[in-house]
């Protein structure tokens, strides 16, 4: 039988009532959802709920939220015998995956990304980061541009997300740069993204070094499941690593197409995005031949993956 992958999405998932149908049919998603309230001292439940939109977009609400309905979304398929031989989280979903596997309790999580999505907002004043898509740029293109981009300034690679899209970040004047530079090379299309702060670039170093002392504070397990890591697209297993991985990926680009070609050189088969949206859909089908990832966000759609799990 092939191998199960749970993959946990990051932000840019989010949209208001996310999770709503989950904590009205489950009582292990709404169990996760008032562990959330508690733990932050605010409904979290009725942000994801209900929003408002702007209020959902501040980072750090996007990011506590959207764990919360990923680990809700988990604790259904947990309780529904859907298990899975591996997890993966792109970015933020490097902490929801790690709760799925035994290693971070939620409540934790939810406090530690809340903390990470502020220290990442405050790392580099409005206006001076900027992130860009591009897709289809011709391979091997990136390095180079990205070098003659820079002029004095940051910009690299953030997320290599699947052979057709890559994004990068950094000053905005070097992403515009790189932009540009990026449609000359052929790119097929270049976009910039509307976000609060260049992530996953050499600018975001003032958040990782205050999320350290959260991270050394907070207690990981050896994981029950393997994750394969953000930082350096492999498979992990200790709570060291756990820790270690957590700290690492927040400045450097997130590895996801290695990821899942990793997943599928190790006999993965069956993805399963869980959260909102689908997003990791998309790349698996974009990065791996003939794969399909199902998607569970929503109640509706738990009938269909128990009848094949």
């Amino acid at each position: 039988m092939d191998k199960i992958a749970f993959l946990f999405p990051g932000q840019g998932s989010q949209f208001a009532g996310m999770g709503k149908s989950l904590a009205e049919n489950f009582p292990a998603a709404r169990r996760v959802f008032e562990e959330a309230d508690d733990a932050l001292g605010f409904a979290i439940s009725k942000l994801c709920f209900e929003g408002p939109e702007a209020e959902l977009k501040l980072t750090e609400n996007t990011q506590p939220a959207l764990v919360t309905v990923s680990c809700a979304a988990h604790a259904v398929l947990a309780e529904n015998g859907v298990r899975p031989a591996y997890v993966a989280g792109h970015s933020l979903g490097e902490y929801s995956a790690l709760v799925a596997a035994g290693s971070l309790r939620f409540a934790d999580a939810v406090r530690l990304v809340r903390n990470r999505g502020r220290y990442m907002q405050e790392a580099v004043p409005a206006g001076v980061g900027a992130m860009a898509a591009l897709l289809k740029l011709p391979q091997g293109a990136l390095d180079g541009i990205v070098a003659e981009a820079a002029q004095g300034e940051v910009v690299s690679a953030a997320n290599l997300n699947s052979p057709d899209q890559i994004v990068i970040a950094g000053h905005a004047g070097a992403v515009a740069r790189a932009m540009e530079l990026a449609k000359s090379a052929g790119a097929r299309k270049v976009t910039a993204l509307a976000v609060s702060a260049p992530f996953h670039c050499p600018l975001m170093k003032p958040a990782q070094e205050r999320l350290q002392a959260d991270l050394d504070a907070t207690q990981f397990n050896d994981l029950r499941v393997p994750l394969i890591n953000n930082w350096e697209a492999r498979e992990i297993r200790t709570a060291a690593e756990a820790r270690r991985g957590l700290f690492e990926q927040v400045p450097n680009p997130v590895r996801w197409a290695e990821s899942l070609r990793y997943l599928a050189e190790h006999g993965t088969g069956r993805y399963i995005e869980v959260g909102p949206g689908k997003v990791l859909a998309g790349l698996v089908r974009n990065t791996i031949p003939g794969a399909t990832c199902e998607l569970f966000g929503e109640a509706a759609h738990l009938e269909t993956l128990v009848l094949v799990a």
